[in-house]
């Protein structure tokens, strides 16, 4: 592990510091968990498999009554 120096405002550091008297962990392991889970959502947006628009159904009328067609056939 590297060591850094980092500037955050003092309300977010008080947040951090109950966090991590609250979970019985160090500030610092707060901090990374933070940082790898923005970096993860950051990495992974944009790249998520998108089925909107897939296929061609020939209807017009889906997007008036999609909770019709989408619940009709379960209810039946």
């Amino acid at each position: 592990m590297k060591r850094t120096t980092i500037f955050a405002d003092a309300n977010l550091i008080n947040e951090i510091k109950e966090v991590s008297k609250e979970e019985n962990r160090s500030v610092a392991e707060i901090i990374r968990e933070a940082m790898l889970s923005y970096i993860k959502q950051k990495r992974h947006k944009g790249k998520s498999v998108s089925f909107i628009g897939i296929g061609d159904s020939g209807r017009k009328d889906i997007s008036e009554r999609h909770e019709e067609l989408l619940w009709k056939k379960a209810t039946k």
